[in-house]
């Protein structure tokens, strides 16, 4: 079992910036992609931005293309989102999530390719 733990969220401002923390522990060296989805109020989860742990590949959703960006530290087992820009459609629970599979780009959009999700960080930003 792999164990995901979110950090970072809050209120910000229009335009402001917030750094998002995952941190991994378990079975962390069965995980093979990282993302991050959200998902706004009656809404579905939507794909924001992916990691491949083997190559280091990332992509993101066209929607925080230019204002986001996922990184990890190995060291401490943690993944990152930066997001800059933050605009008021941002607003949403941030989850974090891990897949055992090395997914292509396509198959990485999809919460169902996914086997372990954190418990979600409330992100508001405000006009």
């Amino acid at each position: 079992q792999v164990q995901l733990a979110e950090s970072g969220g809050g209120l910000v401002q229009a335009g402001g910036s917030l750094r998002l923390s995952c941190a991994a522990s378990g079975r962390t060296f069965t995980t093979n992609t990282m993302a991050w989805f959200r998902q706004a109020p009656g809404q579905e989860r939507d794909f924001v931005a992916a990691f491949g742990l083997s190559g280091g590949a990332t992509n993101y959703a066209n929607s925080v293309e230019g204002r986001f960006t996922i990184s990890r530290d190995n060291a401490k087992n943690t993944v990152y989102l930066q997001m800059n820009s933050l605009k008021p459609e941002d607003t949403a629970v941030y989850y974090c999530a891990a897949s055992t599979s090395r997914l292509f780009y396509s198959a990485r959009k999809s919460h169902r390719q996914y086997d372990y999700w954190g418990q979600g960080t409330q992100v508001t930003v405000s006009s």
